[in-house]
């Protein structure tokens, strides 16, 4: 009988176990970021060119613009032919730095500026931050286009490897003081963050772990899914009921936000259809799997529960091809003699695999503003932030606000005692919204400095399939 583990379990591990089951999503997390045998620990590395960007207005085309990306990859040399290559990877934050980080610091600081300045400090907090490109480039703005607000910055790190963390010190402490850098996972965050702040998740949750689901096509009953390995290394998955907190969170969110499992729905409503369907010969007993995102859930609870006060900046994949077979399923991948090999399945060799997902942005929206709207537990934000001289506060004026309107703004969450209001009426923070890559850099973004000769522009015209939520 296996051992049932999590990934917390195995951090202390130097090889990966046998004889065990676990979660999907702890399979996925042990995979990715065990600390002795993790793909993004022993295996990553982020593609990064030298401290100059590239010469856009130089260029013909987007072609041209691509021959010299080659280049730079070219220069980190042939992979060896024993074993996986080097598992090198591009960000939008390298191609186009400064350029990109400009246009983030640009969507944080108007809203700071318009909101906050000058009677809170800017507080952002990054996770997952690679090089530390997306800092400096975004400290380095704030440092020439608003000195006064980067006299009031504080730029805190959230990074889960080591590696990546010492990197980030030698590059960023020594340019920029403000930065604190914290070698820790944001699931094991337990600090409160009183202030008003920004928290950034730039091309990071699309490696963060999944569960799979499956529905009993005769009772229509939630199953997760537990890997199985043996003793000799063979791995499996197998279904089981429901019993996972985290994913029976999932299962009652999606049920109140009306978000439907993907069953036909005849079949989802009618017993005499499925006796029908489950008649047929070869007719599986099984939906299809379908990946969840437990570890996004996760990561808005944290957000919820420790930031408070926080507005939050995400971009990630929307789609991605060479996907495994299932329903918002992974991209599993390896690098081997110089070229990109996609899988097609999830039971791969624990650290030489990337495991990355595609997220449906409007899902997320939904979910994140239902979680926000549902605080865990009550808190008094008043009376742990600097009050604010020029601002009233939701608390002190709810007997009013009912005066000028009997419902609140549709774009807007439910005010929060105690939050402070710049109207003097409790109107809420305005909800989140979903933009394209190109609607949200049309938006920010000086797109001048990465426009072509031809007039292509490779930062509006590349990562089509990346969504902003903000």
């Amino acid at each position: 009988m296996e051992l049932q583990l999590t990934a917390n379990d195995l951090e202390k591990e130097t090889t990966p176990p046998t004889g065990v089951k676990m979660l999907v999503r702890d399979f996925i997390e042990d995979s990715l970021y065990n600390p002795n045998y993790g793909y993004f620990p022993k295996q990553a590395t982020i593609f990064a060119h030298d401290s100059h960007s590239f010469d856009f207005p130089s260029l013909r085309d987007s072609i041209e613009f691509q021959e010299e990306v080659a280049k730079k990859y070219a220069g980190y040399g042939s992979d060896s032919y024993e074993g996986p290559g080097r598992q090198l990877w591009h960000t939008p934050t390298e191609l186009f730095k400064p350029w990109y980080g400009q246009a983030i610091a640009q969507c944080v600081v108007s809203e700071y500026l318009l909101k906050y300045f000058p009677y809170e400090d800017f507080v952002i907090y990054e996770i997952g931050a690679g090089n530390g490109t997306l800092a400096m480039d975004i400290l380095n703005y704030l440092q020439e286009a608003h000195p006064m607000v980067y006299e009031r910055t504080r730029y805190n790190i959230i990074e889960i490897s080591g590696s990546l963390v010492q990197l980030q010190k030698k590059k960023l402490r020594s340019a920029h003081p403000c930065v604190k850098i914290t070698h820790q996972s944001v699931f094991h965050w337990n600090k409160r963050e009183p202030s008003p702040c920004y928290f950034i998740a730039m091309e990071v949750v699309d490696n963060f772990a999944h569960d799979i689901l499956r529905y009993d096509l005769d009772t229509m009953q939630p199953l997760q899914g537990m890997v199985t390995i043996s003793e000799q290394n063979d791995f499996d998955i197998v279904y089981t009921p429901v019993t996972d907190p985290l994913i029976s969170s999932m299962l009652g969110i999606r049920n109140k936000l009306r978000h439907q499992p993907p069953v036909n729905k005849l079949l989802r409503y009618s017993p005499f259809l499925r006796k029908m369907y489950r008649g047929l010969p070869f007719a599986a007993n099984l939906s299809k799997e379908e990946y969840i995102p437990t570890r996004l859930l996760s990561l808005m609870q944290t957000l919820r529960n420790h930031f408070p006060r926080h507005r939050l900046l995400l971009s990630d994949f929307s789609s991605l091809p060479d996907s495994i077979p299932g329903i918002n399923a992974p991209v599993v991948q390896t690098r081997f003699r110089n070229t990109t090999i996609p899988c097609s399945t999830l039971l791969v060799k624990q650290g030489y695999f990337d495991i990355f997902f595609p997220t449906d942005f409007e899902r997320l929206r939904d979910m994140y503003e239902h979680i926000l709207s549902n605080p865990n537990h009550p808190t008094n934000i008043s009376n742990e932030a600097r009050p604010n001289p020029l601002l009233g506060t939701s608390s002190q004026s709810s007997l009013g606000a009912g005066f000028f309107s009997s419902r609140y703004p549709a774009d807007r969450r439910t005010p929060v005692a105690g939050m402070p209001s710049s109207s003097g009426l409790p109107v809420g923070e305005r909800k989140s919204n979903v933009f394209t890559h190109a609607e949200f850099m049309e938006t920010y973004a000086d797109l001048s400095k990465t426009k072509l000769q031809n007039g292509e522009n490779p930062m509006l015209d590349f990562y089509k399939n990346v969504k902003f939520l903000f």
